[in-house]
């Protein structure tokens, strides 16, 4: 049975990627031929603009991505933002407050681009246990000299605040922490991270945004995810599809699950599922 679908929402991270950070040749045969039958095939990330890969922001008819986990909607050829929903910078200021109690890789996103402390950059061994992702970072975030000095010059709104940890147990401590801080939305796509977004914001709800800006319903939108920051994703589209190498959270809220990100099960379900 086919499943009906206009858009298709993709974090990336554990899901279109694989473990190593690439994208297989069958997976981009895969999507391609879901554009050319119509679909709408976009990112659905927790990244900032500037950290999705070359790759998919030059991929023939992909136009539109979720960015900063539904903090941002961007139309990738015009560059326009199609919607926004930051944190405010009076929020954003007590969340770098509570990360300042930790040993912490601190980020700020405004605009698409994210900001981080330099010196962490330089160790950021001590927060990330996986090589790739540690060079991800590195290789697509500005280094500042002092985050929190980069915050007050701007004064304003951010897309999204990330900080990675040192143990789980300081990340816990911090979450404890972050309870006292309203109209915040607190996730986490790593082990040892939290990502910081203004309350009620998601990729699920963003994705749904974006298809009444377009004229398409919700039941017609598909999104695949694992981590904790694409569990709403899988509750607000149509169709939610959870990787096997997912939390056990997000695979309960899918309708679907598929084989894990390093079996290529997006480009799997989507070629069973979707293509005509």
């Amino acid at each position: 049975m086919k499943i009906k679908t206009r858009i298709i929402g993709l974090d990336l991270d554990g899901t279109l990627l694989t473990t190593q950070k690439e994208l297989t040749p069958y997976t981009r045969e895969v999507l391609g031929r879901a554009i050319e039958q119509g679909i709408i095939v976009m990112p659905a990330t927790g990244r900032p603009l500037s950290g999705i890969p070359e790759e998919l922001l030059h991929f023939p008819g992909i136009r539109y991505a979720v960015t900063a986990n539904g903090g941002r909607i961007v139309d990738i050829r015009t560059k326009e933002t199609l919607y926004e929903c930051l944190v405010p910078a009076e929020i954003a200021r007590k969340v770098l407050d509570i990360f300042e109690h930790y040993d912490t890789l601190r980020e700020i996103y405004y605009d698409g681009t994210g900001y981080a402390q330099e010196d962490a950059l330089k160790v950021i061994d001590r927060y990330l246990d996986s090589p790739p992702m540690a060079n991800y970072i590195v290789s697509t975030r500005i280094p500042v000299a002092d985050v929190r000095a980069k915050f007050e010059e701007e004064n304003r709104s951010v897309d999204k605040i990330q900080g990675l940890f040192v143990t789980v147990e300081d990340r816990n401590a911090a979450l404890e922490e972050l309870r006292a801080v309203p109209d915040i939305e607190v996730t986490g796509a790593l082990t040892k991270n939290i990502e910081v977004n203004a309350k009620g914001v998601n990729k699920g709800k963003a994705l749904v945004r974006l298809g009444e800006l377009l004229g398409i319903r919700r039941e017609e939108i598909m999104a695949f995810g694992d981590g904790s920051n694409d569990l709403y994703m899988m509750q607000e589209v149509g169709t939610g599809v959870a990787m096997e190498n997912g939390t056990k959270e997000v695979k309960e809220a899918a309708d679907y699950i598929t084989a894990s990100n390093d079996q290529e099960g997006v480009a799997r379900f989507i070629e069973e599922y979707v293509l005509k």
